[in-house]
């Protein structure tokens, strides 16, 4: 019975932090065993299409749900990005202003990020993706917005009241993004674009940004290395990504 996998990028298939990561072979045996054996492979990232796209191919997989479940990459094409409310992230970047935040975001799917001014790198030294520095940046000029960051730290962000009607998340105590949280979202419309069975998904992760995407609707793998509420959400925990948690669990149900 063919299965659609799909995996979380990092401590899931790339493992050792920031720096010093790595594939496990046994990860990389396991998705080969799985598409000799015809199954479907993607990633499901947080990440932009445009910051994943070559994690992705670096694989060997050609499929993707990007954006935090926004983006939807098929045989290597993309086919498809939702962009954030954009009146919704041009009234937070005001009340960023009003209320003195470092602000940045992205209007397109690219590698790039525009900034007003000097502040947000200077507040947080950020290396994820180039910042850009635009004079009077205006988010009005732009027709699509796909993703805000905004600098403070922990418990500050909840006097920005506009973030309410926004999906967002922290990864870093610096700062925060403002982007999609529902992996789930984009499996879904994969799997009706690929006219395969939702009963028939099985989705890897680790995070607390991959709890959107353990549903009931079909296997939810956790890894040993996973944060404990997603492991009471999980259908099965395999072992630490390190220690062939992939292999082990794929092993574990037959699927190679």
């Amino acid at each position: 019975m063919k299965k659609y996998f799909f995996f979380d990028i990092d401590e899931t298939l790339l493992v050792g932090g920031y720096g010093n990561q790595y594939v496990p072979d046994s990860a990389k045996e396991a998705l080969r065993k799985l598409e000799e054996n015809g199954h479907f492979l993607a990633i499901a990232t947080g990440r932009a299409q445009a910051m994943a796209v070559d994690v992705m191919r670096s694989f060997g997989i050609r499929n993707m749900v990007s954006d935090g479940g926004n983006g939807i990459t098929i045989d290597d094409e993309l086919v498809d990005i939702k962009p954030l409310d954009r009146e919704a992230c041009i009234a937070l970047i005001d009340e960023c202003k009003e209320k003195g935040f470092a602000w940045a975001f992205t209007p397109d799917n690219s590698t790039i990020r525009l900034a007003p001014d000097e502040r947000f790198m200077h507040s947080t030294n950020d290396v994820y993706m180039k910042t850009t520095t635009v004079e009077d940046l205006d988010p009005r000029n732009y027709d699509t917005i796909f993703k805000v960051y905004i600098a403070c730290l922990e418990g500050e962000e909840r006097k920005l009241e506009t973030l309410s009607a926004l999906p967002w998340c922290r990864y870093h105590k610096e700062y925060f993004f403002v982007e999609p949280t529902d992996k789930s979202v984009g499996i879904f419309r994969m799997m009706e674009l690929l006219g395969g069975r939702i009963e028939d998904v099985v989705v890897f992760g680790d995070g607390l940004n991959d709890m959107t995407m353990f549903r009931d609707d079909w296997t939810s793998i956790a890894m040993g290395n996973a944060h404990e509420e997603l492991k009471k959400k999980a259908s099965f925990v395999t072992k630490d990504a390190k220690e062939d948690g992939i292999y082990f669990a794929c092993k574990h149900f037959g699927w190679i």
